[in-house]
């Protein structure tokens, strides 16, 4: 590391420059690091695959599903179709990042990071550029196919579209680094599924995504309403479908306040508990641990241990 000597002298100016340099290198070298990955996610057709067989999942869905919302000429299908979407942002963020995590832990990226400064920054703005991007993409996919294929809604005024945008935007900042916090304590690929697709399914049944949430019993809405996947959906729902919608809520209106309340308070909550989590995580790897988790896997057979 060049000294301060070295950099200008030991007046003020050097560190200061040098400081400033610092503090965007993380940024930096996150962002080229996403765009890296973003280009490899656009090379792996299976991935993509993946990603588009839950779009189509969603429509399919939809075309089953047939009446207005209860006291409205509003086709049921649009409803649901509005609220699975915020299931698929909330999807990307909260389950496909675990995943990642602890996948790259067990082929030794966190213990790489224990040598590079400002690794653990840099790697969730990498993560979180790749997810953001995803998400979004995936959004304006189900959208644009629901549009022209089954009528699906759209937001009718600028007002509609700012919703949207904003909805969109602060659900992924509650979920993606809730997502990573999940990732640094999960035990291994093959049981990070398990151990949290179950809760996200009991979520997307009971947060109103897929059905008006005010069919629910109370002490449901209640629990639901703890969790940003109900925020989410009814924030979409708020920017894709018409006011007359507002009578299928549970509380017979939007409650934008309280969505971005809500969804502020998770995404506080869970920038809280990455980074240390992480940290933690990769403190506690070591070469010796990465070798005897690999031998376990290769013994197992699993494949490219």
């Amino acid at each position: 590391m060049t000294s301060p000597t070295a950099a200008g002298g030991p007046g003020l100016a050097a560190p200061g420059r040098r400081g400033g340099h610092g503090g965007l290198r993380p940024w930096r070298a996150g962002i080229r690091r996403g765009v890296i990955e973003l280009r490899h996610l656009l090379g792996n057709k299976k991935e993509l695959a993946g990603h588009v067989s839950n779009i189509v999942v969603g429509l399919l869905i939809t075309s089953f599903i047939h009446g207005n919302v209860p006291g409205t000429h509003i086709p049921m299908a649009h409803l649901t179709l509005s609220g699975f979407a915020g299931y698929l942002l909330f999807q990307i963020g909260l389950l496909n990042l675990p995943q990642i995590l602890v996948t790259e832990r067990e082929e030794g990226t966190l213990l790489r990071l224990r040598a590079t400064p400002g690794g653990i920054p840099a790697y969730l703005i990498a993560k979180s550029l790749l997810i953001v991007v995803l998400a979004l993409g995936t959004l304006a996919v189900l959208l644009g196919a629901a549009a022209a294929l089954v009528d699906g809604p759209l937001p009718h005024s600028a007002g509609g579209w700012l919703t949207l945008l904003w909805v969109t935007a602060l659900g992924l900042l509650a979920v993606v680094p809730l997502g990573a916090a999940i990732g640094a304590v999960l035990p291994n690929p093959r049981e990070a599924l398990a151990l949290i697709m179950l809760p996200s399914m009991a979520l997307l049944i009971t947060s109103g995504a897929m059905f008006p949430l005010s069919r629910m019993p109370a002490v449901v809405q209640d629990i639901a309403s703890v969790f940003p996947l109900r925020w989410m959906a009814q924030g979409l729902r708020s920017a894709l479908l018409p006011d007359a919608a507002r009578a299928a809520e549970a509380a017979g209106s939007w409650q934008l306040p309280t969505v971005a309340l809500v969804l502020g308070a998770w995404a506080v909550l869970g920038f809280l508990l990455a980074v240390p989590l992480l940290r933690r995580a990769t403190r506690r790897e070591s070469g010796s641990r990465l070798t005897a988790r690999q031998a376990i896997a290769k013994a197992n057979g699993v494949p490219g241990a």
